[in-house]
């Protein structure tokens, strides 16, 4: 438990939708509460890889924008312990964010170097103009690119190497904990993978903790030491990465990984991913995830099946 950074319990956001309270009255409509998430219990041990996979409107980047604190929990707890941080002093980790979007992320107005400056210069980790310049010289060199970038505006860079520059922002805060998320949605297929080479070089490096949002197994396959399977706002599989890729046990993950192109097998069978996520406003009853399973009985429709373990992996599902 020593290497535990995060721990979250029972963690639900959910936001009143409704109409305004005169107009419900006259229509006599109920209360409209969007469950973005709901109960949700993790933990994130240091130096390792956290991955949330799920569709888009799951709810993942909700709860990514609660563990940076942009987003409040409606109810339960999410604790950062404190660590002997980077710089020797020791505390609550320093927490950042690397956006989805390196094009609307980047103020375009700025140079790299302010850009990058800026964090240092606002937390006053460096004495002097100087020292910030070295500085950031030097992350700019860590994510791969020339230390001339930082006279250099946004718009003269491509969606990979301002990707870099986002991460040598976040670093810049001598952060602990990185909240990523889906940081290689934007980009081509080619520049995805070197995006993630240089994710997976600098936590080895700089002994850094990830939080990675992905809507694509694939692209977490080989950096993830733990792994969640997230469906409208709750986890239906979670437990070791490559243990719930060697065996998937709820249908929602057989699906997904389905959905990997595999170049050994082209031919192989595939059961394709049918009908649309149910609004988090209205969930089916039952296991959300029924409507869309072709193993759904009336077990599934009636009654919500809880996490349990089975063989080191938490499964949701009746069946597993």
């Amino acid at each position: 438990m020593d290497d535990i950074i995060l721990d979250v319990a029972s963690a639900s956001c959910r936001f009143d939708v409704s109409a305004p309270t005169l107009s419900r009255l006259f229509s006599k409509q109920p209360r409209r509460i969007l469950r973005a998430v709901e109960n949700v219990s993790f933990t994130v041990r240091r130096g390792t890889t956290f991955s949330i996979v799920g569709e888009s409107g799951c709810g993942k980047s909700t709860l990514a924008r609660m563990v940076v604190g942009l987003q409040r929990p409606t109810q339960g707890m999410l604790n950062f312990r404190d660590i002997r941080r980077a710089d020797g002093s020791f505390g609550p980790p320093r927490v950042q964010m690397i956006f989805q979007d390196p094009y609307a992320s980047l103020n375009p107005r700025w140079r790299v170097g302010d850009i990058i400056a800026e964090p240092i210069r606002e937390l006053k980790l460096r004495p002097d103009a100087a020292s910030t310049k070295d500085r950031v010289g030097d992350l700019l060199e860590i994510v791969g690119l020339s230390r001339s970038d930082a006279s250099r505006y946004p718009h003269a860079f491509s969606g990979g190497q301002r990707q870099r520059i986002s991460i040598a922002r976040a670093l810049a805060t001598e952060a602990d904990f990185l909240v990523c998320d889906e940081p290689t949605s934007a980009l081509d297929v080619s520049v995805q993978a070197q995006i993630l080479n240089l994710m997976v070089k600098l936590q080895k490096e700089l002994g850094l903790t990830y939080l990675f949002i992905s809507h694509n197994l694939s692209v977490v396959r080989h950096m993830s030491d733990d792994l969640a399977i997230m469906y409208l706002g709750r986890f239906v599989e979670a437990g070791p990465a490559e243990e719930v890729f060697s065996r998937p046990r709820h249908p929602y993950t057989r699906l997904l990984l389905d959905t990997i192109p595999d170049v050994e097998r082209p031919n192989r069978e595939r059961r394709p991913m049918s009908g649309e996520v149910p609004s988090p406003i209205d969930p089916p009853p039952g296991c959300s995830f029924n409507p869309r399973c072709s193993r759904a009985a009336d077990r599934c429709r009636a009654e919500r099946p809880e996490l349990r373990m089975l063989g080191g992996v938490s499964v949701s599902c009746h069946f597993a």
